[in-house]
């Protein structure tokens, strides 16, 4: 007889996938803004796309942890032996660290840039609470970017791992989230 898989709460699975959501949403939108040229109101759009979509992963990281906290984490079985445990821990770590960095990164980089960020749907500004600095936002932009694309293989690691972990292992850590 199957022993019951133990999931994450209904509350975090659905933040996860949430999340993965936003996250596939967020690259497209800054990766894409090329198509159009500056100065012009769909370029506009997607930038302001990105901000949005980059400021829900702050606030839902946030929720996230919180939750995680809370709930715990269920085992894995069967238990992973150290040798994969210890480099899933830093994965997560670095996704965790990743999500709430990166959404930080982008509203310093704007704010340094003197970017307006606009509530969405409407034409008004939320106030920057730093000045315009046109050396800092450069490098601010540098490191938001540089990270952003180390992460793409970071992610593509952990939908890989939970691939491995799925169909070569076996074991249950991909339906927990399920």
């Amino acid at each position: 007889m199957f022993e019951k898989v133990r999931r994450y709460s209904i509350g975090l699975r659905r933040l996860h996938w949430l999340m993965a959501m936003l996250i596939l949403l967020v690259y497209p939108a800054i990766e894409q803004r090329g198509l159009f040229q500056r100065g012009t109101p769909e370029r506009a759009a997607m930038m302001q796309t990105h901000f949005w979509l980059g400021l829900s992963v702050l606030f839902f990281i946030a929720w996230r942890v919180a939750a995680r906290l809370r709930n715990g984490t269920p085992p894995i079985h069967p238990a992973l032996p150290i040798w994969q445990a210890l480099p899933a821990g830093l994965l997560h770590l670095l996704l965790y660290a990743f999500l709430i960095v990166m959404p930080i990164l982008g509203l310093l980089t704007a704010w340094t840039d003197g970017k307006t960020l606009y509530l969405p749907f409407s034409h008004i500004a939320l106030p920057a609470l730093m000045a315009p600095d046109p050396a800092l936002a450069e490098r601010l932009e540098s490191l938001h970017g540089g990270i952003g694309e180390f992460f793409y293989w970071v992610i593509g690691l952990h939908v890989l791992a939970a691939l491995y972990h799925h169909f070569i292992r076996r074991d249950d850590t991909l339906r927990r989230m399920m």
